[in-house]
């Protein structure tokens, strides 16, 4: 669990916080800035206009009274300076603006020749100090609360913009490569986060390919390799009989080699599929009417007295896909046929672009038809494990091809492996 100053939560606050404190800092500071030049200009215009006042005063009246008042006191220094009381701090003053103290009083002062003539007029600074004390004073508790508005408003934010993230991060804690990988995804807006929730449904939906893969390897390890085993304890089990000619010892120990061939391939082809499909170009040929023949041979021993075998290569097509994979596949609809049709004929035919595999068996129900490429699925009258077919499907997958099975109980099956996808050749029972 994540500790809280770690928080993700807390982190955006915090970065609200700063932001709000930085940003009301450089407002207050230029608020301050601004206030007080904007002071200094109004009391450099008050002067300016008393002093021209004043002189249009005096112009008129040479007795007219200086300003004196709690905020304004003006002096003036005539050409002849006889007894004029002028603050000697103003004296060497020339024409311009000065600030200055006078009596612990701080004083904005301008001062203007005219005439031979200087006139001093002096501001009171004190309660204009005041008043931009005090605005310091607003500025800062402005900073304060917006630095605790910031704080809130960006925990409040924050806890709305975590809060996806974190059902995220407990869909995902919580979710079982068993469990539908699109209920990660649900419920999220189409954004960053709902990308996320996308990948992490992928990735989920992978695992359990993965896993499913994994399971269906082993279910089709054990099955495809019950029956060169079965083939084997049977021979050997005939080879105990010490009574038997060399020929027949010779016999049993072919069956026993094609048996282990079998296996090695089988678990080769296995591998393969237990792999996920990198999508290399396969660069291996297999001549279609030779693997069939080869599994009408393999299974032979599977053939009741009461059943006759007819191939038919009509063209010889050669087709690029793994040669265990392409055996597995015609082998599997070669040794349904056989195995179901305890009397009758089983016919294999090859065309340019497929291979037909039909029998004159037991057939299977309507029903059951669209489910015997199901993993583990057996029909009513079935004797395997459900799991050739499925991986017959599978294997045509991976290769693009296609795999058609026809049946009608009690008049047989016909199974149809296309190579080239889009063209369906009709199907016909013997």
């Amino acid at each position: 669990m994540t500790s809280p100053r770690h928080s993700l939560r807390l982190k955006l606050a915090l970065t609200f916080a700063i932001f709000g404190a930085t940003v009301s800092l450089l407002l207050s500071l230029g608020l301050s800035f601004t206030a007080r030049s904007l002071g200094e200009h109004l009391m450099d215009e008050t002067l300016s206009a008393e002093i021209d006042g004043y002189i249009s005063r005096r112009s008129r009246n040479p007795n007219a009274l200086l300003p004196s008042t709690v905020s304004i006191q003006g002096y003036v220094l005539p050409q002849q300076q006889g007894n004029a009381y002028i603050p000697p701090e103003l004296r060497p003053l020339q024409a311009g603006t000065y600030r200055l103290t006078l009596n612990n009083t701080p004083y904005r002062v301008a001062v203007t020749a005219k005439n031979g003539e200087r006139y001093f007029m002096l501001f009171n600074e004190q309660r204009q100090r005041q008043r931009e004390e005090m605005f310091t004073l607003y500025l800062m508790a402005g900073v304060f609360i917006m630095i605790l508005i910031s704080a809130w408003a960006g925990w409040w934010l924050s806890g709305r913009g975590v809060a996806p993230i974190a059902e995220l991060a407990r869909r995902v804690s919580r979710a079982h490569p068993e469990d539908n990988a699109e209920t990660v995804a649900q419920g999220f807006a189409n954004d960053e986060i709902g990308q996320l929730a996308q990948v992490f449904s992928a990735y989920l939906k992978r695992m359990r390919d993965f896993i499913e893969r994994e399971r269906s390897f082993t279910s089709d390890v054990s099955h495809e390799l019950r029956t060169p085993l079965t083939i084997v304890q049977g021979v050997l089990e005939l080879m105990e009989d010490g009574n038997q000619t060399k020929d027949k010892l010779r016999e049993r120990i072919a069956k026993i080699g094609r048996a282990n061939h079998e296996m090695v391939n089988l678990t080769t082809a296995l591998l393969l599929m237990a792999r996920e499909n990198t999508g290399e170009t396969v660069i291996q040929t297999c001549d279609v009417c030779k693997v069939a023949g080869a599994a009408i041979e393999m299974n032979r021993h599977l053939l009741s007295e009461n059943t006759s075998v007819n191939i038919v290569c009509a063209a010889h097509p050669n087709i690029a896909a793994e040669h265990t994979l392409l055996s597995i596949v015609v082998g599997n609809l070669v040794r349904n046929a056989y195995t179901y049709t305890p009397s009758g004929i089983v016919s294999i035919s090859v065309e340019d672009n497929s291979l037909t595999v039909s029998d004159t068996g037991s057939g299977i129900r309507g029903e059951e038809v669209a489910k015997v490429f199901q993993p583990h699925f057996k029909g009513a009258g079935s004797t395997g494990s459900g799991i050739g077919l499925s991986l017959v499907k599978r294997i045509c997958d991976r290769y693009g091809w296609e795999i058609i099975i026809d049946s009608h109980e009690g008049r047989g099956t016909s199974a149809q492996l296309v190579f080239t996808p889009g063209r369906h050749p009709a199907l016909t029972l013997p």
